[in-house]
């Protein structure tokens, strides 16, 4: 699962990637429209994990990963320097917008004043027309096969979903909420449309708005003014990066006094997860204790493939427990089966976030 790291120069981002992952990369107070991306992998913090690890003292604890690209700013009305990003973004499986709410004299706003809101819809509508130009560019290829005879095999149906999604993207409409279908999807897959990458807009804040409540109405509205069913949460990108450098104690502490019970990156990795209709499931032993991340509803047989393409091959049943009914009876096997907790399932079993499983199989 890679999740794209995008928004306009000086929103933050890059705070936001090192409070994530730990890291301390250099921020500047400057625009730069050149350099690599940063990447991290970043572990999903589960609760049920933890106690099953508490509960078999394992080897090994793993857990589900998300990865996080840091990309280049966009800049609002350069489409060289966005085409650029829009690039190195589109493979991308989903976009974390950071959208700046703090005020920092020091670090200069690129629309010389701070409207997180406008941002949000500024950088939606700068996906809208890069998708807009796709489509557009590929309309005219097709045109051109077809003139010279050498039209596509499936052209017709692809020229017809790119001019409803012309049609959209014209309404300022993102793809995501122009109600493609599921073959719709598949006929212009290849294409990458940004529009159409699910989306979490992260309202980078200053430690007051955490403390007056403002944060929460700012993510409240973002959601609402923006379509396609967004998601917003409000972080500090500041104070997030420090906890994360802290030792735990001191992070507690820390977190204490802002009134919280986690740090909001725990949210935002979570959110990010569901982002993409993911779930875990579990596999748990003395040796190891792991998360697996799956899309919700994947087969038995699919999901046994995560863990090795042998025990998909060679899948007989799966054995499942769910976490809550294992927790009922503390890990109990023979209680769990007389209270018929535990049950063979197969191979078009669709798993469900929490399972305990263990996968039969030969090969």
């Amino acid at each position: 699962m890679k999740i794209g790291i995008t928004g306009f120069s000086n929103s933050g981002k890059t705070t936001v990637f090192n409070a994530l992952t730990g890291q301390n990369i250099e921020t500047t107070a400057y625009a730069t429209t050149s350099g690599e991306p940063h990447v991290a992998v970043v572990g999903v913090p589960d609760e049920r994990l933890d106690k099953l690890s508490a509960f078999y003292k394992p080897k090994k604890t793993t857990r589900a990963t998300v990865d996080y690209v840091d990309y280049l700013g966009l800049t609002k009305g350069d489409p060289k320097q966005n085409a650029k990003v829009f690039e190195l973004i589109r493979d991308s499986d989903a976009l974390l917008h950071v959208a700046r709410a703090f005020e920092d004299p020091s670090v200069p706003h690129p629309l010389e004043s701070v409207d997180p809101l406008r941002d949000a819809q500024y950088l939606e509508a700068e996906l809208i027309l890069g998708d807009l130009a796709l489509v557009e560019k590929r309309l005219d290829k097709i045109k051109e096969l077809a003139q010279k005879g050498k039209k596509d095999k499936g052209a017709d149906a692809e020229k017809e979903v790119l001019e409803r999604c012309m049609e959209a993207l014209e309404s300022e409409t993102p793809l995501r909420a122009a109600g493609l279908g599921e073959d719709d999807l598949k006929t212009v897959r290849h294409l990458g449309f940004l529009s159409l990458k699910p989306e979490l807009v992260v309202l980078n804040v200053s430690e007051d708005d955490l403390k007056s409540g403002r944060a929460a109405e700012l993510a409240k509205k973002a959601s609402e003014k923006l379509k396609g069913s967004v998601e917003a949460l409000a972080l500090s990108g500041k104070i997030e990066m420090e906890l994360a450098q802290m030792p735990p104690e001191d992070a507690g502490a820390f977190l204490e006094d802002l009134g919280v019970k986690e740090p909001a990156l725990n949210r935002l990795i979570r959110a990010s997860y569901r982002l993409l209709d993911y779930i875990s499931f579990f596999t748990a032993g003395e040796d190891e204790c792991r998360a697996w991340s799956i899309t919700n509803g994947t087969p038995a047989k699919k999901a046994a493939g995560k863990i090795h393409s042998d025990i998909e091959k060679g899948f007989i049943r799966a054995e499942i427990i769910s976490y809550e009914d294992f927790m009922k009876v503390n890990g109990s096997m023979g209680e769990a089966r007389s209270h018929g907790y535990l049950r063979l399932e197969g191979k078009d079993y669709p798993m469900k976030d929490g399972d305990i499983v263990n996968f039969r199989f030969n090969v």
